[in-house]
């Protein structure tokens, strides 16, 4: 595999973990969640690998979404 695959693979598999935990730490359904996370700033942040931000902890990107989209919870 080359190194755009695994990067590919690894961010979906992120996006997975963002969104799962999302459901779960906001105690909403999964599609919510993935409303959430695709309709944020975040999530195309990370798409684009903007300043490594695709490398943090999922939890920790979770708390950044958290924190600064917090109208998207509403």
């Amino acid at each position: 595999m080359d190194g755009e695959i695994l990067e590919r693979v690894y961010q979906e598999n992120l996006e997975e973990r963002i969104i799962a935990y999302l459901a779960e730490t906001e105690n909403i359904t999964l599609e919510k969640a993935m409303d959430i996370y695709y309709s944020s700033s975040l999530a195309n942040k990370i798409h684009l690998g903007a300043e490594g931000i695709q490398y943090l902890d999922y939890k920790v990107l979770a708390q950044i979404l958290h924190e600064t989209e917090e109208e998207l919870f509403g």
